[in-house]
Parts: C-alpha cells; structure tokens; sequence
C-alpha cells in the first residue's frame, strides 16, 4: 500500500457536513426537485437522497425496525422515486406502505431460514455458521447504502447485514481459531481499503455511517492476523495504521487547554486523550424514528447536542448506557461527547504501541522510538486522570474538569487491564473489583445499573466477557479469568441447547432469562459471541 499524505485521502471528508447541510434532520429538507439519481460522491444516502419521503416512511413506522428502511434498496433511481412520491402522496387514498413496496426491495435477516442441527456441539455450530455470516465482495454498480468493499467480509448476523467495525476483532478470535486465516486478510484489507478510501473505518460499511467509526480495534486485529501468520505480514498495514491513527487525532496540535475539536480533548492541565465523537449532529438513520421522538421531548436547541451525543454513544458501540447519561433512567442526559473513556485511550495505546513495534521491525528505530514514546504519554496521562486510588479501578473522566465518573462504574475499566495500561498494582485492584462487583452466575454483567438500556445489567456482553477474562489474567488472576469464562460459556451452551441458537447478547444476572433491553430485540448469528465462545472453548 503507497504512503499517502493523510489528507489527500478523504474523498468523502467533507460529506457528514453536507448531510446537515441537505437536510437530515427534519426541520431542515432539502427540495425534492433537486435530489440526484445517485450524488456526485457516487453514494447513496437514503436520508440525503430520499428527503421527505424518507422521513415520512420512518414517522410513519412503515417498518418497525427504522433500519429496514435505511437498509432497504431502490428498485429504480431514488430521483425517479422522489418524483414519483411527489406526485402521488396527496393522492386520496394514497398508501404509504404499498407505495413503499413498489419502488424497493427490503432486506431481510442474515442467517433467515437457516437451520440449526441440534445434534451438534455448540462448537460445531460455530463453525458451520461462518459460511453462513459471510458476505462475497460487493457488487459497485447497485444502488443500495452499503458502501462497497472489495473483498468477503463477516457480518454479525440478524439485522446487521454489514460488517461492525469493533465487532470484527471478537470474531477474528472464533476466525483465528478456525484456522480463517484466508477471511481474516480479506477483512483486513478492506478495513484498510476504507481507511485510504473513507479516511477511516466506519461504524460500519454503509453510508449512514459515515460520520462516526467505532473502538480502533484495527491495529489489535493486524496483531491476531500476524499472530496467526507471522508478524511480517503486519507490515502491509502500517500504513493504514498511521492513516487511523491520524483520523483520531485530527485537531490535537491546534487545541489548548481545556478544549476539544471533534475526536481530540486537552484537559485543563494540557494532557491530550481522546473521546467519542460523530460528525453528524441530526438524527440516526437507521434509528431515525427513535431519535426524532426523544428530541422531540427537548426544546428545539437543545436537539443537536442530543443528536451528537447519541451518536457519540453508537461511536463507542455502547449504544446505549447509564455509562453515559447523568441521569440513568433518562436517555436525553447523555454526556458522551464531555467523557473521556477509559477502553477508547487504552486502545490508542496499543495502536501507538504496534505502530512503533512495526516500524522496529521495518529497521526504523526513530520512528520506532517515536511512536513508543507517544504511546508511553498516552498511557501515563491515561492512568494519572483514569484511575481512582479511593475506588481502586479506572473510570471515564469529565475531561472539563478532570472529574472521574466514578457514580457509574462499568467493564470499561477491563481496557487498561487487557491492553496492559495499568500498573501491577493498579491491574491488581481492578481485577479485584471486577471479580466482587462484576461477576455474576453467568458472566461479567457490564454495569451496575438496571436502567433498560440495553448495555447495562443484566445483561453481559461477549467482548467485555473476553476483555474481563483475559484482562485479569495478564495481571496474574487466572483463577478469576477461568472462573468468568466457565460461566459464560455454560450460559452460552445453555442458550444453544434451549433454542439452537447464538444470541448478540446475555442476561448473566439471572440465567434463566433473555437477554432484552434497547431499541430492537436480541439478535441471532452471532458473529463476536461465536468468535468470543470458540476461543474460551479452546482453553478449556
């Protein structure tokens, strides 16, 4: 892959700003007349490109899920559909739905109609779902939201018919372990096709996600892939390490103290970190009715910081979390983008980490040393504001006032851990936190509040599962990590055995119930629980 300059790889930089200027909120649309059959960016946006009618089939709730439509592909240009919806929407007897019909083709779930056999362990399940939850390259010329890729990929499953940015490193484990090694290139080359194509890696591969990434897990991914190769082969994407690396630090030479500029904060005491973020400040597409409604319930200028501040939450993959709102039984006191998380720096640390090992290993060592001291900053600053001795574990911090969140303690606090941010004794404490706090009969339960959102108790969450586990074992707890991950997989094969299937998510408070909570229900397939399960089984 050819260095190229960081700015001279952004194609599309300039589109999330362009989406508040065409109208994707609602107070704010854009002219039918002047909608393009596909825009000059050469992508289809269904909130851009569809306008009022967009917004008129998710208000109307044509579908119950407000993805299927953002998800759902025009059977003819969408500019010939605009027209054709203005032309007929004040019609008598005009139908909505049917109009809807005609002119598009819904998804439906991945994995739909597939078959469990029940007679086989959940081990051998795994396996054979991968063909399952694999998608070939994308074919350019359709006009759909997917952003192309090049290469096969793995989706989670159910609703979620595109790749997840975050989601891909848990299932690379179940790949690694598989002996994928084959797919795991081909993911990680197009992770690396967005990065030199987008500027970065989205939430994941469709339009409307343009505005927000997700968790830079790629460069944890380039490790398992040379783990499971040989470390040569992480040399093809420093470049594109750089170029990420780069994307989340936009801004941070121009900020001064007790500032922030998208991505990038610098606390009163000129530490630089970094926090979630979104381009976009209107409503979610793909949770477009959802949104709409609870903004609605605030004055009209409060509704941007509410949409950021979702969106924020949806970049951290949390979404949603009394993680992030002041209030936990009220969504519209999200705090997300004034919250400096503990797991997003702990992985900036390790991207910072890999990038100077790989240029070590390209013979270097300025630049090797470089990066390792720009690594060795972050995880100093990390741990000083982070961790709170009173508490013994790490929190997010109020990056205004340095004030740590220490009323909503959570499984981020894993991340330092896991990384291997934390002092000895630092990783110690936490762990012991984990373990009297956190460990429940079926897994690590991902906070302590039961707000009904859906990433808080009861529920657990196979990556925090494994960055729980395995996080307390590099700080000398294998008992605690052999205990955590013996629960999870028993509730995991309890799950399977009731209903053949593998779910997104799981209630480890009580085991006998579903998993439930947040904006749709739980989902089938799954890619990073059979990535987190496959992986914890092979241990055992």
């Amino acid at each position: 892959m050819s260095r190229i300059p960081y700015a001279g790889r952004l194609p599309y930089a300039s589109l999330a700003l362009a989406l508040v200027l065409v109208g994707c909120q609602p107070t704010a649309l854009r002219p039918a007349a002047t909608s393009p059959s596909v825009s000059a960016d050469g992508l289809y946006l269904p909130e851009r490109d569809l306008g009022p009618l967009f917004q008129a089939v998710q208000l109307a709730r044509v579908f119950e899920d407000s993805k299927t439509f953002a998800d759902a592909r025009p059977l003819v240009p969408p500019a010939d559909i605009v027209v054709a919806y203005a032309e007929a929407k004040d019609a008598p007897g005009f139908d909505l739905a049917a109009f809807v019909a005609d002119h598009f083709e819904a998804p439906g779930a991945v994995g739909e109609g597939y078959q469990a056999d029940r007679s086989q362990t959940m081990e051998q399940h795994i396996r054979a779902l991968w063909p399952v939850l694999t998608r070939p390259p994308d074919d350019p010329a359709r006009i759909t939201s997917l952003i192309p890729l090049p290469n096969s990929y793995v989706v989670p499953g159910g609703r979620f018919r595109e790749v997840y940015y975050w989601d891909s490193y848990f299932t690379f484990l179940g790949l690694a372990e598989s002996g994928e090694t084959a797919l795991m290139r081909s993911v990680l080359d197009n992770f690396a096709h967005l990065i030199e194509t987008v500027g970065h890696v989205p939430n994941g591969n469709r339009t409307y996600y343009l505005g927000r990434s997700q968790p830079p897990y790629f460069a944890a991914m380039v490790g398992l892939y040379a783990t499971a190769t040989d470390s040569t082969q992480a040399l093809h994407y420093l470049d594109a390490l750089e170029a990420e690396h780069a994307f989340w630090m936009e801004g941070a030479d121009a900020l001064a103290p007790g500032t922030a500029h998208r991505r990038v904060v610098m606390l009163a005491d000129g530490t630089v970190l970094n926090r979630y973020w979104d381009d976009v400040p209107a409503p979610r597409p793909e949770s477009y009715r959802e949104d709409v409604e609870l903004a609605q319930t605030l004055p009209v200028g409060q509704r941007a910081a509410l949409y950021r501040n979702l969106r924020a939450a949806a970049e951290s993959g949390w979404d949603f979390s009394s993680r992030w709102m002041r209030d936990p039984s009220d969504l519209r006191t999200l705090e997300t983008v004034d919250l400096v998380p503990v797991d997003l720096n702990s992985l900036l640390v390790h991207a910072e980490r890999t990038i100077g090992r790989l240029h070590a290993l390209n013979g270097d060592a300025a630049e090797a040393a470089r990066w390792a001291a720009r690594a060795a900053t972050r995880s100093e600053a990390l741990r000083r504001v982070a961790f709170d001795d009173e508490m013994g574990a790490f929190f997010d911090v109020r990056w205004r006032t340095g004030e740590r969140v220490t009323d909503r303690p959570t499984m981020a606090m894993a991340a330092p851990l896991y990384f291997e941010v934390a002092s000895a004794e630092e990783g110690t404490r936490t762990a012991r936190m984990l373990e009297r706090d956190f460990l429940q009969p079926g897994g690590f339960v991902t906070t302590l509040i039961p707000s009904g959102q859906q990433w808080d108790a009861p529920n657990g969450w196979p990556p925090l599962q494994w960055l729980g586990a395995e996080g307390a074992r590099r700080y000398g707890r294998a008992d605690l990590a052999d205990t955590a991950r013996a629960r999870w997989l028993a509730q995991n094969r309890r799950v399977y055995q009731a209903t053949g299937k593998m779910t997104e998510k799981y209630d480890v408070v009580d085991i006998t119930r579903p998993a439930g909570g947040g904006e749709y229900p739980n989902q089938d397939g799954f890619g990073w629980t059979n990535g987190v399960a496959l992986t914890f089984s092979a241990q055992e």
